[in-house]
């Protein structure tokens, strides 16, 4: 391998994506026939690996993996290598996302498996083979997918113009494709195909994650795409979701569309090409909502806390930084969206108080089996929706939920305040058929107010039983010496 031709592959794998490169690593590491220049690729591979390794974690489930409304296929789930490496430059415009949901500028990951069959079945069927029994020899040539790109580009546009006027064609092309947006997947595949020269440009130009997108940024991102897209509105469009795919709070997508427009009047924001950002954003806060409410209906939404606070955060980026204040389609958008995040969370924040009664109610001796105590896991999970509460509590007005947040979490902790002496009361005068059952419920309450006050308190509240228990001890102790000795 000529010493351009190096330069050219490792220009090639620096253009490609963390996950991208760590699926070539491990397919070339797997073993098999000799690649030309493989110890080249393998080298440049782990090299630009560390980098990123050294990244700390973003905060969110972004979906994807915040929490998808369908399984993730992700690249390395499908069927042929050559699929994986054909789809390596369209990984940033994937989105874990049901594919019938409408996301400005992205393609369902899911989709991806049937757009490949239909490329390798129906579309461009002698190239596809061709591809797929030498692509590895190509990419090590530092030809990767360039030519067989441009052929599938040139077949698409062939097919949607074929297509043009004729109700029928158009229901057998997308019946082929089989994916629910069919047409717009690959058109828009298309266009990033096309387009691809140009986003490896800006995806060179931006860092691989950015924590905060600042006025350099911002700057930099948009003089790049005033003096290259033109008037090529496609090209602001797939930019804008490139810059997305590297923000860790993907809300601030928006700044760029305020600076182009130099307002926040949204007016003013729609007239420029960086309005996308807007739509891209709410469809990616409706998007994590939807993932919310998956996890409530499967009882899993305490499991990552961090889901509530990045919907908080971007629900608050679009109030504050867009005067919102006026009537218009983002506004509603807005509007509509926090009304399905209060309908998804009321069952559960209304449902807290009647488990925390239900747990903690005093039973009559009669009614206790001896022995018996309360289900550990059902302790469990309400300590759990308690502490997913008090959360809400805190995000409770950016998210439209607060009057039923406070009425329950006040209602849970009046209860508390009333019933956890009640509870030691009990325990005090507890026989041995009950004594057991009354302390599980003791010690459910102890942890419910951990959640609701504060550890300090449920701190305070054990010692003071602690107390209290051992002084009932040593009063029964000497009135039974008392008794002995009379």
């Amino acid at each position: 391998m000529d010493g351009q031709t190096a330069e050219k592959l490792r220009g090639f794998l620096r253009e490609l994506t963390p996950r991208a490169r760590a699926m070539l690593l491990a397919e070339l590491e797997r073993g098999g026939d000799a690649v030309p220049g493989s110890d080249i690729i393998i080298r440049e591979l782990r090299a630009a690996a560390q980098p990123f390794e050294a990244l700390p974690a973003p905060p969110t489930v972004p979906a994807p993996e915040p929490v998808p409304a369908v399984p993730a296929a992700a690249l390395s789930d499908l069927d042929s290598y050559a699929a994986r490496m054909f789809f390596t430059s369209i990984e940033p415009f994937f989105v874990d996302d049901a594919p019938e949901q409408v996301h400005h500028g992205r393609i369902a990951r899911a989709a991806a498996g049937p757009i490949w069959e239909w490329i390798c079945r129906d579309l461009v069927p002698e190239d596809a083979k061709a591809y797929a029994d030498n692509v590895t020899k190509l990419l090590a040539a530092g030809q990767a997918t360039n030519a067989f790109a441009e052929r599938v580009v040139q077949a698409i546009d062939k097919a949607l113009a074929g297509i043009a006027g004729d109700d029928k064609a158009r229901r057998k092309l997308a019946h082929q494709i089989g994916t629910p947006r069919a047409l717009d997947d690959v058109r828009y595949l298309a266009t990033v195909l096309k387009s691809r020269d140009v986003l490896a440009v800006l995806a060179g130009k931006i860092p691989p994650k950015i924590r905060n997108l600042t006025d350099e940024h911002i700057v930099s991102v948009i003089g790049f795409l005033d003096s290259t897209a033109g008037r090529q509105r496609e090209v602001y469009l797939m930019s804008l979701v490139l810059v997305l795919g590297r923000l860790l709070a993907p809300w601030q997508l928006i700044r760029l569309a305020i600076k182009a427009a130099d307002s926040d009047f949204p007016n003013r924001i729609a007239e420029t090409p960086y309005a996308p950002a807007v739509t891209i954003v709410l469809a990616e806060l409706e998007r994590l909502v939807r993932g919310l409410d998956a996890n409530l209906r499967r009882g899993q939404a305490m499991e990552q806390p961090n889901l509530l606070k990045d919907i908080h955060d971007a629900a608050r980026g679009l109030r504050t930084e867009i005067d919102l204040s006026v009537d218009s389609p983002w506004s509603r958008s807005l509007a509509a969206i926090r009304s399905q995040l209060a309908v998804a969370l009321r069952p559960e924040i209304e449902s807290a108080p009647g488990r925390v009664r239900r747990m903690l109610r005093v039973r009559a001796p009669k009614d206790i089996v001896p022995g018996s105590m309360l289900d550990a896991s059902d302790v469990a999970e309400t300590e759990a929706l308690l502490g997913f509460v008090g959360v809400c509590r805190s995000y409770a007005n950016e998210l439209a939920i607060n009057e039923m947040t406070m009425r329950a979490f006040s209602e849970v902790q009046n209860y508390l305040e009333t019933q956890s002496e009640i509870l030691l009361d009990g325990l005090r005068a507890a026989g041995q058929g009950d004594r057991v059952y009354r302390q599980s419920q003791f010690d459910a309450a102890v942890r419910f107010c951990g959640k609701i006050f504060s550890p300090d308190y449920a701190e305070t509240l054990t010692k003071a039983a602690t107390v209290a228990l051992a002084s009932d001890r040593k009063a029964a102790a000497a009135a039974k010496v008392a008794a002995a000795k009379a």
